[in-house]
């Protein structure tokens, strides 16, 4: 057995992903946006996704679930607000589902959805789009660099 064709901690590595929802519906892969580069151990933005990354093999393929506890977690209430309708671009179509992004006071752009509005003000939801959903994954590694 070749050692360095198994993923251990610290190694960068190069992923080919798909990730669905429980309805089989696409939410993201490497075909749309490029292979995943992480390196094992760190760096993965979902915990429950990167566990299973250490011990695999050069061009070994998985498929995995990830809970929401281990993925983008719960929805929170206290990702939701009310804002005043005035912060938003005069003319503006509000609907609900409405996908918008704001900018925060430090400059920063961030996604949120509307969830109602009225002449005066507009409910908005921060958390992330994934958020509550139990993930599907398929993984194969396509490229280990030892670190």
């Amino acid at each position: 057995m070749n050692i360095n064709n198994i993923v251990e901690k610290g190694d960068r590595i190069k992923v080919e992903y798909e990730g669905r929802l429980k309805d089989g519906s696409l939410f993201s892969s490497s075909e749309s946006g490029g292979l995943l580069e992480v390196t094992a151990g760190r760096g993965c933005p979902i915990p429950g996704l990167e566990r299973v990354f250490e011990g695999m093999r050069l061009e070994e393929e998985k498929k995995i679930a990830v809970e929401p506890s281990d993925a983008y977690g719960e929805p929170s209430e206290e990702l939701k607000r009310d804002i005043p309708r005035c912060n938003l671009p005069s003319g503006m179509i509000i609907y609900p589902g409405k996908k918008i992004s704001m900018q925060t006071t430090s400059g920063h752009t961030i996604p949120a959805e509307i969830i109602a509005g009225t002449d005066d003000s507009v409910s908005l939801d921060f958390n992330h789009p994934l958020a509550g959903k139990k993930l599907y994954f398929r993984v194969k590694i396509k490229e280990i660099i030892k670190g």
